[in-house]
């Protein structure tokens, strides 16, 4: 039998106007401590977010989901993050905000490769993938 081993991951939120409580996904964050591993995948789906607020800032929310996937990722384009673990990035990106782009509760599971590379993604118990429709632009690196 194949070792799994625990996930953690977050939805990332638009809330393109925090007063109305209007929101939708936009990108998901991956955890797994065992594997040392933190990665980020992102889509903004423009329609959706003119929908709701025709005068939201595309460039800046499109900055802000870059910014979540940088930070996953380390190293120098992580800026402040750049030599923390991937635990401590995990748990900065998780932590609540009011702003425009907010990560959702988070929610474990268990996986054989996090990275999702050789099979399927990784799926927590009881809840679907949590990846889907989040392929268009993604990033994905452990460290």
């Amino acid at each position: 039998m194949t070792q799994r081993d625990v996930f953690e991951y977050a939805l990332v939120r638009v809330v393109p106007r925090v007063e109305r409580g209007e929101q939708f996904n936009a990108g998901v964050v991956v955890y797994c401590r065992a594997k040392e591993f933190v990665a980020a995948r992102t889509h903004l789906d423009e329609g959706k977010l003119r929908a709701l607020d025709p005068a939201a800032d595309i460039d800046g929310i499109r900055a802000a989901l870059g910014a979540v996937e940088r930070i996953c990722a380390g190293g120098e384009a992580a800026g402040q993050a750049e030599r923390d673990d991937a635990g401590r990035r995990f748990r900065w990106l998780i932590a609540p905000r009011s702003t425009v782009v907010q990560p959702g509760p988070v929610h474990t599971g268990l996986t054989a490769d996090p990275r999702g590379r050789g099979g399927p993604p990784p799926r927590p118990a009881g809840q679907g993938e949590v990846r889907r429709g989040l392929t268009r632009h993604s990033s994905a690196v452990g460290r």
